[in-house]
């Protein structure tokens, strides 16, 4: 199994020649043995590398969620760093002057497989900055590490898009990094010259610990794969009042709130009869974020079968169940979300206002399910055509 990073340095005159290369990387910007493409590309007598980019967390992985990154330079290469993670929607894309001092402009980030994840509308966004400006984009591709064959979720209706899903695909979108690429320039209409280096070995069916390949915390709270197989679903807690777990030490594997009974809870999902998961009730106590220092009643997933799992659908459950056991205490999180203060962020989640309104009106979690897919004509008319692996 070897990345697109391995295949690149292979030949880097086949896909670059003798461009001016700029590289939006971070801390997964490794190859095997763990050194950084910023050294690689740096030392490498064939590769011209003037410019990094860093996206959402930084270019050093050490921000929290939503929290602005500036501009920087490496220590180590001097080279400038430019963030893609500002204060501001613009902030998210590169500039006219950026992309002015460089021909290529290389991404090279590990995704988790999910619509919400933003590393992936950071390559959207450069490939739309890159087409008018006649800078290539090539995408060195990774595994998806929840693998490429279970898709899950709905897409999102007009006037939703957001940092946290810039296109209508689904939640669980089953597609590399470089898959992706690949459907939004073609159906989506970005239009911008762009090629991908393709992961070798890789097949759809496998997850990332059956790679061979080191894990690398893509952010700082997504620190091992199982975190990521809960990711799609339990995601949606940011939206809401209760805590997703960080501040803990299995972030997204918990939920929790000072108003939670986790006995009941973990009944109440029990009761759901998901498939792959099982729900232990504990105690809390998040050292910083939502409820920092706060003892909460709460529940650990644990994942028994991945490939059955429905991480989006036992997402939905959670919500579904805390509502209906605490709906005076439960609440939509409304403060602005991904630059965006106009809508709830539940709503820029789901991409769906019906979700939540069923939600809230006491609807059971099969109406609740239905109502949260379709809406992904595109994406499903242009998969195939965007595949790259068997």
């Amino acid at each position: 199994m070897r990345t697109g990073l391995e295949g690149l340095l292979d030949d880097p005159q086949r896909w670059l020649g003798r461009a001016r290369v700029g590289l939006l990387a971070n801390p997964t910007t490794v190859d095997r043995r763990l050194v950084h493409a910023v050294d690689r590309l740096h030392r490498h007598p064939d590769i011209d590398l003037r410019l990094l980019f860093g996206p959402e967390h930084g270019l050093r992985g050490a921000a929290q969620d939503m929290v602005g990154v500036g501009d920087s330079r490496d220590p180590v290469s001097g080279l400038p760093e430019v963030s893609l993670y500002g204060h501001t929607f613009e902030s998210l894309s590169p500039t006219a002057a950026h992309l002015a001092q460089v021909d290529v402009l290389v991404f090279d980030v590990q995704d988790v497989g999910a619509r919400y994840y933003t590393y992936a509308a950071t390559m959207a966004l450069c490939m739309r900055a890159a087409g008018p400006a006649g800078v290539k984009v090539l995408v060195l591709d990774r595994p998806n590490p929840i693998g490429g064959e279970q898709i899950e979720g709905g897409g999102l209706e007009p006037g939703l898009e957001n940092f946290c899903g810039l296109y209508p695909i689904p939640q669980r979108h089953a597609l590399t990094v470089g898959e992706l690429a690949r459907l939004y320039n073609r159906s989506f209409g970005i239009a911008c010259e762009l090629d991908v280096v393709p992961c070798d070995g890789w097949r759809r069916s496998q997850y990332y610990d059956e790679c061979d390949l080191p894990w690398v915390m893509p952010s700082p709270n997504m620190p091992t794969v199982d975190t990521a197989i809960v990711y799609p679903g339990m995601c949606l807690l940011e939206a809401t009042n209760l805590s997703e777990g960080r501040g803990t030490t299995r972030p997204f594997e918990l939920v929790g709130a000072p108003f939670v009974d986790g006995r009941a809870l973990a009944d109440e999902l029990r009761a759901y009869d998901l498939p792959g998961v099982l729900f232990r009730p504990c105690v809390i106590e998040p050292r910083f974020h939502k409820f920092a220092g706060q003892s909460c009643g709460a529940i650990q997933l644990h994942v028994t079968d991945r490939r059955a799992f429905r991480p989006y659908w036992t997402g939905l459950a959670v919500l579904v169940a805390v509502k209906r056991l605490w709906p005076d205490a439960f609440g939509w999180r409304t403060q602005a979300y991904e630059f965006r203060d106009d809508v709830p962020a539940i709503d820029l989640l789901t991409g769906r206002p019906a979700v939540r309104e069923a939600i809230d009106a006491g609807q059971g979690l099969d109406v609740v399910v239905h109502l949260a897919c379709g809406g992904t004509a595109v994406y499903d008319a242009g998969r195939s055509a965007a595949l790259l692996y068997s």
